[in-house]
């Protein structure tokens, strides 16, 4: 189907641009939220009468836009949510979700739903980057930080890896145990040993034989 743009549109053009796209893309899309027009003999005309008027109406909404962008563009919107040891949420996060934490100040621009580009679902714990559509002409980005707390967010904002060190902790876990076991078995190989011992270390576990003796060193302290 041809048709004439009424406002500039990603992938395809700008005001008064004719254009072919699909039939189901123009009638389910375009032409009901009035971003297109028919390209009949008809509709040329009415669009060339209004064209100047058209422009600057966009024109007025593109400044309006551009002065809200200020309020978003950077935004970090932290959402918590509960996930597997491996850092997978037990769901997705979802554009509703993104609009309702930007709009939660109650303050500044009204995002909507159809300005959210999310490219695809947030599905695991992380920081993500969003686009927001303020007009057809102006774009600004947000940050969604997905957490399981508020202090795990904050690591994350600071650039901490949640997903890799929890990853480091089990394994941490994992080697202490092992440790436990070796120490019972005096012919397990020392150079093993020492590796286990080097994975407690780096994810700061401790192994049940060092507890028991920071706590008898600490009762010898107090005698």
């Amino acid at each position: 189907m041809d048709i004439i743009l009424l406002e500039r549109v990603e992938n395809l053009g700008s005001i008064g641009d004719i254009v072919t796209v699909k039939n189901g893309y123009a009638r389910n899309f375009l032409l009901p939220n009035k971003k297109a027009l028919r390209a009949n003999e008809a509709n040329k005309k009415v669009f060339e009468a209004n064209r100047k008027q058209i422009e600057a109406d966009n024109e007025a909404k593109r400044k309006e836009a551009e002065e809200a962008s200020g309020g978003i563009d950077g935004r970090q919107i932290v959402l918590i949510r509960a996930s597997s040891a491996s850092g997978q949420l037990y769901g997705s996060v979802s554009v509703r979700d993104i609009v309702e934490a930007l709009n939660a100040d109650g303050k500044g621009t009204v995002v909507e739903k159809s300005m959210v580009i999310l490219e695809k679902p947030i599905k695991t714990l992380g920081v993500f980057d969003v686009r927001i559509r303020l007009h057809p002409e102006v774009n600004v980005n947000i940050q969604a930080n997905v957490a399981r707390s508020d202090d795990e967010a904050d690591l994350q904002k600071d650039g901490v890896d949640v997903i890799a060190q929890m990853f480091e902790e089990d394994q941490a876990e994992l080697a202490a145990a092992a440790l436990e076991v070796i120490d019972e078995n005096s012919e397990v190989d020392e150079e093993a040993k020492a590796e286990l011992e080097e994975t407690v270390e780096a994810g700061a576990v401790e192994t049940p034989e060092a507890t028991e003796t920071e706590e008898q060193d600490e009762t010898e302290t107090k005698e």
